[in-house]
């Protein structure tokens, strides 16, 4: 065999190893990520969102909460909808990214709560995406209740000093939250 060749033949398992780790890269990539919302119940809640269907989630004004609307969550994503002000604190429900991101219009508006008049629409500061209503849970999953699951014990929700409205949520962590409300007379289980 040729120098050449053998150079070739060293290659071609390396080659093969960088393209599958590409292809598993470019599948994580997209696959449905994981995140956990803040809303005021009193100002917009899970049963606003179940009426609405789609609405368009505004007025985050955290620059690293804005990071995370405008950077990482894409359609498809999975969202846990937490009433952060509310009596119990809860998990309400889940909804579903519904849009590529896009500038916040109400940062533009001088009526608007969410008005900023440092942002400008040719540089928008801030972003949302749309959020679609997929389960309003029949047993909310209290804070409390959280925070008793030692499987959630590292939930970005539950750790001290925590207070983005807009936070990643691991994979587990959501199948965790889905169970607590589910097992807990969200839905009957087939005989």
């Amino acid at each position: 065999m040729s120098a050449a060749r053998r150079t070739e033949a060293r290659a071609r398992p390396a080659a093969r190893a960088k393209a599958g780790k590409s292809a598993a890269r470019a599948k994580t990539a997209a696959s449905p990520r994981f995140w956990l919302v803040k809303t005021d119940a009193s100002s917009y809640s899970i049963a606003d969102l179940e009426r609405d269907g789609v609405s368009p989630w505004t007025g985050v004004r955290n620059y690293q909460a804005r990071n995370t609307l405008r950077d990482d969550m894409k359609p498809g994503d999975r969202v846990l909808v937490y009433h952060s002000r509310s009596d119990p604190l809860l998990v309400a429900g889940v909804a579903e990214v519904a849009s590529l991101p896009r500038p916040d219009e109400t940062a533009f508006k001088k009526n608007d709560d969410h008005y900023d008049p440092d942002s400008d629409p040719s540089d928008p500061t801030w972003w949302l995406v749309d959020l679609r209503h997929v389960e309003t849970f029949k047993s909310p999953v209290t804070r409390e209740r959280l925070a008793a699951e030692p499987r959630l014990r590292r939930m970005v929700l539950l750790q001290r000093g925590s207070r983005l409205s807009v936070q990643p949520v691991t994979a587990e962590e959501f199948s965790t939250v889905l169970a607590l409300a589910h097992g807990a007379g969200g839905r009957k289980k087939k005989p």
